[in-house]
């Protein structure tokens, strides 16, 4: 594989985990959950990175996996409410903006943007 992409993508995996495990307060992660949220936050991001043609394709879907790990490690148990999703919006924009640094993909404001929709959708997704 290419050294810059390995670099890059473990570098997203490491801002994600540093975010994930030491500033946000975490629950137990069953893995089928964790995995579900992944999937969905790189979805996700995928799609509205395109609409905002913000990033990278490949960049958009570590960005928004990030956000689901986050958003899932988080373990906001107040979904569908105004409350749980502001917070999981808030965590999804704030993981989608570090990894888009760490990778140096797209742009501050519509990384933030991609990561609030993304932490919102996997709130009311729950």
């Amino acid at each position: 594989m290419n050294d810059k992409f390995i670099g890059t993508l473990l570098g997203g995996a490491l801002a994600t985990s540093l975010l994930a495990s030491v500033l946000l307060p975490t629950r137990p992660a069953a893995a089928n959950d964790l995995l579900e949220d992944i999937g969905i936050g790189a979805a996700a991001n995928l799609i509205t990175g395109e609409i905002l043609d913000n990033g990278s394709v490949v960049g958009n879907t570590v960005k928004g996996a990030a956000t689901g790990a986050a958003v899932n490690a988080t373990g906001n148990e107040n979904n569908n409410n105004v409350t749980g999703t502001v917070t999981d919006a808030a965590v999804g924009a704030a993981a989608n903006v570090v990894t888009g640094i760490v990778i140096d993909d797209g742009n501050v404001g519509d990384n933030a943007i991609s990561g609030a929709a993304g932490g919102a959708l996997l709130n009311l997704l729950r």
